[in-house]
């Protein structure tokens, strides 16, 4: 059994690659770059992108599963190709924004993907992570300058570490009994931006000052990082939500995998490095 691995440099890819080596599998991996990438010499590097369909027909062949990074734009001319392949099954990165109806929503694009993958008639699976840790790995400058400045600092979600997705990912796509799940995938507990910013400065052993920025100041500031302003009214008002209504983890990531979730200070202190 082969399984090809898009995005294979991407955040999440990268790391499915290495998960699904671990587990003795074979792994063809999909990458614009193989210099660049350094991917291990155990798998199989074809160059391509889901960005450039063109490319896709020689790394599904022989192909009998497929990890899928999001990627709506070409998704349906994606699953024509797998299709063609005789691919079966399809596991695909999507997320919990899935549903969201604003306008500056990730969802849409995950949504599209879902239903692409749904009706090309795989044998599917859908895995939806909510926040990111990495996310706050754009922090580091703040955090090195001793004050964290955001709006809705006691605003409460569940984030998940990378690494837990990919090791879901690959569970999901070499056991069995996940055909037609969809998968909502969280940290193991929930923790406020505010108690975030206090993790780091207890694992770094630093003073890091929390300031709140009201909704304005931040839409400013992130409207001048170059943010969509639809995103950005789409991101203040998934803080507002779980400042309201805290999030609570799913205990899926440890269901799966049989053994805790990452925590966000065990995932500062693998990333300290970046703050130090």
């Amino acid at each position: 059994m082969t399984i090809l691995v898009t995005g294979a440099t991407g955040s999440v890819g990268r790391l499915v690659v290495d998960e699904l080596l671990a587990a003795g599998v074979a792994v063809r991996a999909l990458t614009v770059d193989p210099d660049r990438a350094q991917l291990p010499p155990e798998a199989e590097v074809v160059v391509g992108s889901l960005a450039r369909p063109s490319t896709l027909p020689v790394a599904l062949k022989g192909v009998s599963a497929v990890y899928l990074a999001p990627m709506a734009r070409t998704v349906r001319r994606f699953c024509e190709l797998a299709s063609d392949a005789g691919v079966e099954r399809v596991v695909a990165l999507s997320g919990s924004s899935v549903g969201d109806e604003h306008e500056g929503s990730s969802g849409h694009e995950y949504a599209a993907v879902e239903a692409a993958v749904r009706e090309g008639g795989f044998a599917w699976t859908f895995l939806r992570p909510g926040m990111f840790m990495n996310n706050t790995l754009d922090w580091a400058p703040m955090v090195r300058a001793g004050e964290v400045a955001l709006a809705y600092g006691d605003a409460t979600s569940t984030p998940i570490d990378l690494g837990d997705i990919a090791a879901v990912a690959a569970r999901v796509l070499t056991t069995d009994g996940h055909v037609g799940a969809t998968y909502v995938l969280s940290g193991p507990a929930a923790i406020s931006q505010r108690g975030q910013a206090e993790t780091l400065a207890s694992v770094l052993g630093k003073d890091i000052r929390f300031r709140e920025l009201s909704p304005d100041e931040q839409r400013t500031q992130w409207i001048a990082y170059g943010v969509p302003e639809d995103a950005v009214g789409w991101l203040l008002e998934g803080f507002e939500e779980t400042l309201r209504h805290p999030q609570a983890p799913t205990g899926v990531v440890e269901e799966l995998l049989g053994r805790p979730g990452t925590t966000y200070a065990e995932w500062a202190e693998a990333n300290r490095a970046v703050f130090a």
